[in-house]
């Protein structure tokens, strides 16, 4: 004779990882303006005719806001990244940012970014 077995429900599972980059360490999420996942690199490299190119107006490393003017239309345009981009991105730097994907490049860094 076997014993009755309970049934257990299932542990809740999160779906979201929780970002670290607020307390300093690096980001642990792929949501807009955190780390930048590995198929947003590959589609956004894979897409050369979305990327416009643009000059940093201002960048705020302590708040992660970055201001980008456009070259082609003057637009101007805010960004957030809290995977440090804003430190990268000085004042004057000039920049590539893709606009189907959100990434924002930094001479050889690339950045996910979030559009304000």
């Amino acid at each position: 004779m076997s014993s009755p077995h309970r049934h257990l429900p299932p542990v809740p599972v999160r779906e979201r990882a929780a970002c670290m980059c607020i307390h300093g360490a690096s980001c642990s999420s792929f949501a807009p303006g955190h780390a930048l996942h590995l198929i947003q690199a590959r589609l956004s490299a894979a897409t050369p005719s979305d990327w416009v190119d643009g000059i940093v107006e201002s960048a705020d490393a302590g708040t992660g806001v970055i201001a980008v003017r456009t070259l082609a239309e003057g637009e101007l345009v805010e960004l957030w990244s809290g995977a440090g981009a804003a430190a990268e991105a000085l004042t004057g730097t000039p920049i590539a940012l893709h606009g189907r994907y959100d990434v924002l490049a930094v001479g050889a860094r690339r950045f996910n970014v979030l559009r304000g």
